[in-house]
């Protein structure tokens, strides 16, 4: 591996041989990873936490979270989803089939764990991220109403990345490779190496299951805007919040907009900057504090 200059991730290109890739189907799954190392020596495997982007963004637009993690001693593993990444560009699959996320995560785990013991893991995600986060703590999606949103008996909430998103769909993957999609759509993904699980305005929380939400145990914490229109509070933060037994959380302010969260928005930087830290304090909590060791 190359060394990265202070502050800087080393990325990695991995291939998940188990599913494939969404525009070369005779290729494995695509699954890049940002790594940013603890700053100081630890006398133990660093306490690692996976970072989750949100719809259409990338692992380089989350250093705003990963940074901070890694500078009080966390290892911070940031993961561009495959084809709802800005970096690769847009699939419909990979915005649609959201239960693939989390399976990236578990892929990249298993990938880091073959060259040593992993830390105390935990996750934490932005948006689409903060589903990918409650599935790996163990949230389920409801295939029914996920199904009726893919056959248009319900009308499809906007996705601004991505406006035509089901119409490509019905282009792309054939009725058979569809159907087959949705009878995993309700499966467990959850992964039980993740110990404590953050969500920065998540979405989806509608989707879910309330039998797979009040399920979860382990800590969840849950950051909202009161401002957010693309993820407004009765629709998607409420139902983990009000169904999953562990979670604590409280609004990031009245004026927070969805946007306010995006690294890309100046306006936002005390919000992001206040978030991070809050973030950084519950894993400190949840997953222990990394052992300092020797330079």
């Amino acid at each position: 591996m190359t060394s990265t200059t202070r502050g800087q991730p080393r990325i990695h290109e991995l291939r998940d041989g188990s599913r494939r890739d969404l525009r070369h189907p005779e290729r494995p799954r695509p699954v890049r990873v940002h790594v940013w190392e603890p700053e100081r020596p630890l006398a133990a495997p660093a306490p690692l936490v996976v970072v989750s982007h949100g719809t259409g963004g990338s692992a380089g637009t989350m250093e705003w979270l990963a940074l901070p993690l890694a500078e009080a001693g966390f290892r911070a593993v940031a993961i561009d989803h495959h084809g709802n990444n800005l970096v690769d560009g847009y699939e419909p699959e990979g915005f649609l089939f959201v239960w693939e996320r989390p399976k990236d995560v578990t892929f990249v785990l298993d990938t880091l764990s073959l060259d040593g013991p992993l830390g105390p893991v935990g996750a934490v995600g932005f948006s689409l991220g903060g589903y990918t986060v409650a599935a790996l703590a163990g949230a389920r999606v409801d295939p029914v109403p996920v199904t009726a949103l893919l056959a248009g008996h319900v009308p499809m909430p906007a996705i601004p990345e991505f406006p035509d998103v089901l119409e490509a769909l019905r282009k792309k993957v054939p009725a058979h490779e569809l159907r087959a999609a949705l009878d995993g759509a309700g499966a467990d993904v959850s992964d039980s190496r993740v110990r404590a699980a953050f969500q920065v305005a998540p979405a989806l929380g509608g989707l879910m299951t309330e039998e797979s939400l009040k399920a979860v145990r382990v800590p969840v914490g849950i950051r909202w805007g009161e401002a957010d229109t693309i993820n407004p509070f009765p629709e998607h933060i409420a139902p983990y919040l009000n169904s999953i037994r562990t979670a604590e959380g409280r609004s990031a302010g009245p004026e927070v907009r969805h946007e306010d969260f995006l690294e890309t928005d100046p306006g936002g930087r005390l919000t992001r900057a206040r978030v991070a830290e809050e973030t950084v304090a519950f894993f400190l909590r949840h997953l222990g504090r990394p052992e300092s060791g020797h330079a």
